[in-house]
């Protein structure tokens, strides 16, 4: 396995490596997002308007019923099609949250990730956990070699939207002044700004009252810790998506002296699922603790019973209680 550095020597090894091969499978992480979505069909289309010769899927196992407007996905195809293909696995620092397994038969892969690092795989790797998303860095490899790689606007649509979605509309702590530059760069082919932002963002009246069940229900512990459980029978009176009930973990984040926001959503196996949301206060290496991962601010975990759970909110209390006690200006 070859692990590439940052910067432009990760970006030109990802570039020869997409040259050497004529088959080119790209995937990303189970439960997609707008980030994992935009960038893998933006990289494919870009792949396929800058070489035509080349048969560049996006196949997955999963899809997003909210961004479908994004378009649809490659159907899987056999076994045999990966022998002498490139896999490109997208936004997934574990290899057991890739979407599409088949892409573990492929001769060789990229791993290109912006997450902190969790596992090590690839023949070649492009991980840069400051990014805000994936999406920010498939604007740069487009940019930084854009007298090869193509753009249009479907393109850089896109590519847009998961960047858009992934930096809370540039309000996380990630969003820079690369991350900027880089949405101009994509803004200037023409985004329909308005038409994205109202497919993204309109909300049906049914998801408008979840939001006013989720603030009844919720609690908050002594140290400024809010959460939610949502379960599967609200879930079902609601006709919510496991998508849709995991948004409640952004109902929680105006609430003055709350810096940490828990949502367990319950899966219809039995297990919970958990994401973590914060302000200041990392909480990645809790999310570790209970089988999950990701970023400093916005991280995942998976908890498997009440006592689990009940563990998971009091060690986030008493994490949340030491961080006031060290440190002021939190608000």
């Amino acid at each position: 396995m070859t692990k590439e550095k940052s910067g432009m020597e990760a970006k030109k090894a990802v570039l020869d490596k997409i040259k050497q091969y004529d088959k080119i499978v790209i995937t990303r992480h189970l439960r997609p997002d707008g980030d994992a979505i935009g960038s893998t069909k933006g990289l494919c289309n870009a792949l396929r308007l800058s070489f035509p010769n080349k048969d560049v899927r996006v196949i997955n196992c999963d899809y997003s019923q909210h961004l479908a407007f994004l378009g649809s996905e490659d159907p899987q195809v056999d076994d045999s099609f990966y022998e002498d293909a490139l896999a490109i696995i997208m936004d997934t620092a574990t290899l057991d949250r890739v979407s599409n397994k088949k892409a573990l038969l492929a001769k060789e892969i990229i791993k290109l990730d912006h997450h902190i690092e969790a596992e090590s795989y690839g023949d070649v790797v492009w991980v840069e956990d400051y990014r805000s998303s994936v999406c920010e860095m498939v604007a740069d490899l487009l940019k930084s070699f854009s007298n090869e790689l193509r753009c249009d606007k479907q393109i850089a649509t896109l590519v847009f939207a998961g960047m858009v979605t992934d930096s809370g509309r540039f309000q996380f702590a990630e969003t820079s002044g690369d991350t900027l530059r880089l949405a101009g760069f994509l803004l200037d082919f023409g985004i329909d700004t308005t038409t994205l932002y109202a497919n993204l963002y309109l909300e049906d009246f049914s998801f408008q009252k979840f939001k006013a069940k989720v603030i009844e229900n919720m609690d908050i512990t002594k140290n400024g810790v809010a959460y939610t459980y949502v379960s599967q029978n609200m879930q079902k009176e609601l006709s919510l998506s496991n998508e849709q009930a995991s948004c409640s973990v952004g109902f929680m984040d105006k609430i003055k002296g709350s810096l940490i926001w828990l949502a367990f959503i319950e899966n219809d196996d039995g297990s919970t699922r958990v994401r973590l949301r914060s302000r200041f206060v990392t909480v990645n290496q809790l999310a570790q603790k209970y089988h999950g991962g990701g970023h400093a601010f916005a991280s995942g975990a998976t908890v498997y019973s009440e006592d689990e759970m009940k563990a998971l909110i009091e060690d986030a209390d008493s994490l949340l209680g030491q961080y006031k006690s060290n440190n002021g200006g939190w608000l």
